[in-house]
């Protein structure tokens, strides 16, 4: 095989390991994100690992590797490469021992200890593999100087094929699960050694440079390899920092992830490739401020960004992926072409055979790209935030790039860049990032490896004065109006009120506290609540106390990801509800797996109940049929319930719902207290919401092990298929009649009647939300009226006329009624109509009757504890 051939199949080979390695990596995260729940540490341990063991190795070997011959290089390179396929495949062996293991060590350790002890496991368990790749680098080079090919060449196909790799799991995983994807990887690296091990027999044991020009070259200086280390670092703090923005104002699933890391290893390749056509002292005296001013340049577009890619309607999610990835390679791609060639420039500039140098620079970058990935996900983010940690990572890329600048007028480029940092050290307010919010003002922000949370507050209109609580700019269903303050708590009211005898309760979720606050008419509840986000909690504890009863007084709050927490407690509970969350933001939906529903069961007591709540406009038919047949699989026996827009999964323990034992407790309770258990619409409304059990579905399960939901919800969000209108229709298909409903609940004869007519009214309820789909406002209020008189006590028909009364007056004069009067007939409806009230309240105050404005103004304040005049 003569040089040329030798060449390309050397640089084919080399870019398919890199296929490998990136596929390696983002399955393992996969794995680990199991094991370190809905947050980014996980990622940040994986890669520290990743890119500490491909520094070693490269650094360690590079000189043995310059004195190997070709031949020899490449017989090492193949046992390295058949090494690594068979680690992988082992590892999943190796997994449920080791998981068991740290569950064991670490059960008593706080948050911050267990996350400790499993980065500490993490990095011993992927270090080795890692390592392998390392030296594969520094023997992938050695070859490559026998065949003469360029670093640049081998630097970029690599990080070529590591894009691909990159997203070739999105592919695999939906499909074949995350054992099946792996030994796929595996098998792919197995036959990548055995190619590798037959070009090295093609490779002639004289074929390498005459006289001593791999002797020659020399290890450079320890000083520019610690500048080259921090270049390193910074390149991973702004991938940690691009993965927090970007997710945070894009849409944060899988696969906006998988775009992110894409982007950023192809810039990587091309600007290895590019920097062979590059002058080196030229581009050495440019590549610092290019890549630090590029680097800063994005956050000054963040807020287009994100106000784009809100107000966006694309066609499909290959079209959004598309037009997304195309946004953040606008941002991202100036500073990773830089990035990528940096490595070959600096080889060229030390050596005269770039490629036999490079392993030490590799080295160097890798090693510091570990440390910057810890410092990023670690430290910055929590002390500094993403926008200041991103122009800290730019201030790193100047100062260690000015290493090799010759001329002096460069250093200009340090006062030109922190006063390009100065306006963009802080992230912009949300009302400039979200078009919804545009109203609003930043009450608080909290920034740590898991969360950017922040506390919002509405400034016009009749929102002025009410908080949002938001999780990296995610989830708008956290707010203290009085709609959603009621809905909140409905969480907690339903499972409370079918157990005939609660004692404590587990919330899965604090949030803003509210739902939590929903169990306080039970006397003598212990209450615990986990939350894996400390903005939240402290947000919950401070902003939203006057809304949720001071819940941090009342509750055991846990700061742990729920998954850890219910395999390591050792406590069992009457009642556990599982909060709402957006599924198809990344790691969510394992909280909706087959094994988080199996730790759930474990930890009811015997007749326990567990509420998992559904926002049905986040899924699609599809994906909620997934959902249920998975719950259903854990409890047999399980039920649905629908509360407005909401559904809840309820799966009981070794026993079923009896409605008599139900009503002998409810009928017991004071008047008072049985207003707050059912928020004034009474047990029947509640029993009335029963749909009844989950039917079996051809559906899938969701399993931590075999993906379906996170991957399939995108898709069915631009292809049409998360349409609200299609699921009640699908909803309505099955809901069991009457009968069945009596015989389900064990209802007695002489309560059917008010059973019966709470069940018409909740029947009626959806058909009123499916005419105001439909625009259809002649049905609308018919369908409010018929639900009305049904069960006058249903908040949900009785708001919609509320709501068309109060909002017909600013049209239109009452029928025959003054507007005193006309608002006084609205709060017979619904006496905490909030707009009727603040209307109700100028009225007296124009009147001059300032003691029944006074005492209007404080059932407001009751309703609505944040509103504001």
């Amino acid at each position: 095989m003569n040089r040329r051939r030798l060449a390309w199949a050397l640089l084919c080979l080399y870019g398919a390991t890199g296929v490998t390695a990136l596929a390696y990596e983002v399955l393992w995260t996969r794995m680990l994100s199991l094991m370190f729940g809905i947050s980014i540490f996980g990622v940040v341990f994986t890669v520290t690992a990743f890119m500490a063991g491909l520094g070693v190795g490269s650094f360690v070997l590079t000189g043995r590797g310059l004195r190997m011959s070709a031949r020899r290089a490449l017989i090492f390179l193949a046992m390295l490469e058949g090494g690594i396929a068979l680690y992988a495949l082992g590892l999943p062996l190796i997994m449920p021992w080791l998981d068991a293991g740290l569950i064991s060590l670490g059960s008593q350790l706080s948050l911050s200890g267990w996350q400790s002890l499993q980065g500490g496991a993490v990095l011993l368990m992927l270090f080795p593999a890692a390592l392998a790749m390392g030296m594969a680098f520094t023997l992938a080079l050695r070859a490559a100087v026998a065949v003469q090919v360029s670093l640049a060449s081998m630097y970029g196909v690599n990080a070529l094929g590591g894009a691909l790799g990159a997203v070739l799991p999105l592919f695999l995983l939906p499909t074949l699960g995350w054992r099946l994807s792996l030994w796929i990887i595996a098998a792919l690296g197995l036959l990548l050694a055995g190619s590798v091990w037959l070009l090295s027999r093609a490779m002639s044991a004289e074929n390498k440079p005459v006289g001593d020009v791999l002797t020659s070259v020399r290890r450079p200086p320890w000083l520019d390899l610690l500048a080259y280390a921090g270049i390193g670092a910074a390149a991973l703090m702004l991938e940690v920092v691009w993965t927090r923005l970007f997710g945070m104002v894009l849409l944060r699933t899988e696969y906006i992830l998988a775009i992110l890391l894409l982007v950023y290893l192809v810039g990587i390749g091309l600007g290895s490739l590019l920097a062979r056509h590059m002058r080196t002292n030229l581009w050495l005296n440019l590549l610092p401020g290019l890549a630090a001013i590029t680097a800063v340049a994005g956050l000054y577009v963040l807020g287009h960004i994100s106000r784009w890619a809100t107000n966006a309607d694309f066609s499909s999610l290959t079209i959004a992926m598309l037009s997304e990835g195309a946004v953040v390679a606008l941002c991202t791609l100036p500073v990773t072409l830089l990035l990528g060639a940096w490595l070959p420039l600096l080889a060229r500039h030390f050596h005269r055979e770039e490629a036999g140098g490079g392993g030490w620079w590799y080295g160097a970058n890798s090693l510091g790209a570990a440390l910057g990935a810890m410092l990023a996900g670690f430290v910055l983010l929590s002390w500094l935030g993403s926008a200041l940690s991103l122009c800290v990572a730019a201030l790193l890329l100047l100062i260690c790039g000015m290493r090799w600048v010759t001329d002096r007028r460069v250093w200009l480029l340090l006062p030109m860049l922190l006063l390009l940092i100065l306006p963009v050290r802080t992230l912009p307010q949300v009302s400039a990032l979200l078009p919804a919010l545009a109203d609003s003002v930043n009450q608080s922000i909290h920034e740590d490896a898991v969360s950017l949370t922040h506390v919002v507050e509405r400034q016009q209109g009749l929102m002025r004065g009410q908080l949002i609580l938001l999780s990296d700019l995610q989830r708008m269903d956290a707010s203290s109006d009085p709609t959603a303050v009621t809905v909140q708590r409905n969480q907690a009211r339903l499972p409370l009120l079918l157990h005939p005898e609660p004692h404590s309760v587990l919330f899965l979720g604090l949030g803003t506290g509210i739902t939590v606050s929903g169990s306080l008419w039970v006397s003598d509840l212990q209450r615990t609540a986990v939350e894996l986000s400390a903005g939240a909690i402290i947000a919950a504890a401070d902003s939203f106390a006057p809304v949720n009863g001071d819940i941090s007084r009342h509750a055991s709050i846990k700061h742990d990801d729920a998954r850890r927490f219910l395999r390591s407690d050792t406590n069992r509970y009457d009642v556990i509800v599982g909060d709402l969350f957006h599924p198809d933001m990344v790691g969510r939906a394992n909280l909706l797996s087959l094994q988080q529903f199996q730790r759930v069961h474990e930890r009811l007591n015997t007749g326990g109940i567990y509420a998992q709540w559904l926002a049905l406009n986040q899924f699609d038919v599809g994906s909620i049929e997934v959902v249920m047949e998975t719950f259903r699989h854990v409890f047999p026996h399980a039920s649905v319930f629908i509360d407005g827009y909401r559904m809840a999964l309820i799966g009981m323990r070794d026993s079923s719902i009896s409605v008599p034992k139900l009503l002998n407790r409810f009928n017991a309770l004071p008047e008072p207290r049985r207003s707050d258990a059912t928020g004034g619409e009474g047990l029947w409304t509640w029993l009335g919401r029963y749909w009844g059990q989950i039917p079996p579905l051809d559906a899938a399960l969701q399993d931590e092990w075999l993906p379906v939901i996170e991957f399939s919800l995108p898709r069915a969000r631009y292809s049409g298929g998360s349409d609200v209108m299609a699921m009640w229709r699908w909803l309505l298909s099955w809901r069991v009649d009457d009968a069945v409903a009596v015989h389900d609940l064990k209802v007695s004869e002489q309560n059917i009647e008010p059973f019966r007519r709470a069940r018409v009214a909740s029947g009626l309820d959806v058909r009123l939300w499916m005419a105001e789909l439909s625009g259809d406002e002649r049905r609308v209020i018919q369908m409010a009226k018929l639900a009305n008189h049904a069960n006058p006590k249903d908040r949900w028909p009785a708001f919609a006329l509320a709501d068309r009364m109060f909002d017909s007056l600013a049209h239109t004069a009452p029928n025959g009624l003054s507007r005193k009067q006309a608002l006084h007939r609205i709060l017979g409806l619904r006496p905490d109509h909030e707009g009727a009230l603040r209307a109700l309240i100028e009225l007296e105050l124009q009147a001059g009757n300032i003691q029944v404005a006074h005492a209007l103004k404080q059932r407001l304040q009751t309703i609505s504890p944040l509103a504001k005049d």
